[in-house]
């Protein structure tokens, strides 16, 4: 490991370096904007009012969200994307300012605008440079942090094997000690800490399954006189984890082991997400709508929309909206029977609305309610999360998020009729992948990948 390298990366974390490189980004943009609109670099007075303001909100907003956080292990399109989020809420608050202020005669929307176009794609394009070179030098053996690995042989190996197999994150292994029992005596405690002196190790992560967390302040304790850093990385064996993370609550630490990611500011991007795309797709799709509601209304008697109670975002129920396919007939109380291929209930025109999955344009009415999403875990009936909340590990956790028009598990083929319990965990499994690594960017995949492929399927019927 280059020693002249780590020393870069230790001592100017990005927390530091790219808060100033976003100013001076920011202030060339204003210039260029300047020079541009006014033909001149020189910024008046109230321009650098302006300017200042403007830095301070995107450095304010970047280090609330953590965006100049976990640099080693956030992917690029991840921070181009977040960048992006930030850089557009700049935008909309300095301009209602000026709005609200009544001083859009004295600032030049325009300058505003430019100034936050050039900035970020200059300071856009220092990420992925920095991100790009950080990697290359990671792969080459450099700018690595060395961690010393504590525990059982069985997470030893697991937590190598995630190193090994993440390579740009920039670990590397200093040392390892096994612990074999439960229990560890004092001599063996003081081995360990000569042992993690001597490795030079920049980092210690224990690494151990919960029933033998007694052990973690044993060990912590033992390495009282060192300044290595230590993390603890629990083993949850068999448990079937959501949005996991370290959290402090009430002036107490905690293992969050279930918990929403949809909340405050990726809370509000998703919401602006269904209402800005939900606006333009409902536009867009009215003349179908239109067109089908002629043929069903042709084609079978009875109402033109089909409407059923189904469990939304933290278990709450709400009434879906589709497109009828099926003859009017009666269920028996507290049952819903799928359809399954050739029901006889289907309508011809209902058994095309089914296959290509037009019969679910209806929902986006209820995005715009607020009460479904565009993506997101597909709504089933309430008998069916009676039904299979009892069965299929974790079913109930996919509520944790408003429920999808389509989602992970859709585009990844699993839609339609769920007759095996094995269909429908994997259904699960999918959705709450879904939860536990969403973005705006996995949201925009899953709606361009249903365009290509998602709305005919031969599971569909």
């Amino acid at each position: 490991m280059s020693k002249k390298t780590s020393k870069i990366t230790d001592h100017y974390p990005a927390q530091f370096i790219i808060p100033i490189f976003d100013a001076v980004f920011l202030l060339v943009g204003a210039l260029l904007a300047n020079a541009l609109r006014f033909d001149s670099v020189d910024l008046h007075d109230r321009y650098w009012l302006a300017l200042i303001i403007i830095i301070l909100v995107v450095t304010f907003i970047n280090n609330s969200v953590g965006a100049y956080d976990r640099w080693r292990i956030t992917k690029t399109s991840t921070l181009l994307i977040r960048q992006l989020l930030i850089w557009l809420i700049v935008g909309v608050l300095i301009t209602s300012v000026i709005y609200i202020t009544q001083s859009a005669e004295r600032y030049s929307r325009l300058w505003i605008g430019l100034t936050l176009v050039i900035s970020f794609i200059l300071s856009g394009t220092m990420r992925v440079i920095i991100q790009l070179l950080l990697r290359r030098a990671r792969l080459q053996g450099r700018a690595l942090r060395s961690v010393f690995l504590v525990g059982p042989s069985t997470n030893i190996k697991l937590v190598g094997k995630g190193m090994r197999g993440a390579p740009t994150e920039g670990y590397c292994i200093a040392g390892v000690h096994r612990l074999r029992d439960i229990e560890i005596n004092n001599e063996d405690l003081a081995k360990l800490a000569h042992r993690v002196a001597e490795s030079g190790a920049q980092e210690v992560w224990i690494c151990v399954p919960l029933e033998m967390g007694a052990l973690v302040r044993s060990v912590f304790y033992a390495l009282r006189h060192q300044t290595v850093e230590v993390r603890f990385i629990p083993e949850f064996k068999d448990m079937q984890l959501l949005n996991h993370r370290m959290s402090e609550v009430a002036g107490q630490f905690s293992f969050d082991l279930s918990i929403t990611p949809m909340s405050g500011l990726s809370l509000l991007i998703k919401r602006l997400e269904d209402i800005v795309l939900g606006a333009l797709i409902s536009v867009l799709i009215l003349p179908i709508c239109l067109v089908v509601a002629v043929l069903i209304k042709l084609s079978s008697p009875g109402p033109i929309l089909f409407k059923q109670y189904r469990t939304g975002v933290n278990g709450k129920k709400f009434k879906v909206y589709k497109f009828r396919t099926m003859k009017v007939h009666q269920e028996s109380s507290g049952q819903v029977t799928q359809a399954s291929r050739q029901d006889p209930r289907i309508t011809r025109v209902g058994a095309f609305l089914r296959r290509t999955s037009l019969d679910e344009l209806p929902q986006f009415y209820n995005v715009l309610q607020g009460r479904m999403s565009i993506v997101g875990p597909r709504p089933h009936a309430l008998a069916h999360n009676e039904h299979y909340k009892e069965l299929v590990e974790s079913y109930m956790k996919r509520h944790k998020v408003k429920p999808g028009i389509t989602g992970w598990a859709q585009v990844n083929g699993f839609r339609g009729e769920t007759d095996t319990i094995e269909k429908m965990e994997a259904r699960v499994e999918h959705d709450l992948w879904y939860i536990n690594n969403w973005s705006l960017w996995l949201d925009l995949r899953i709606i361009f990948w249903t365009i290509f492929k998602g709305f005919i399927n031969k599971n569909a019927y």
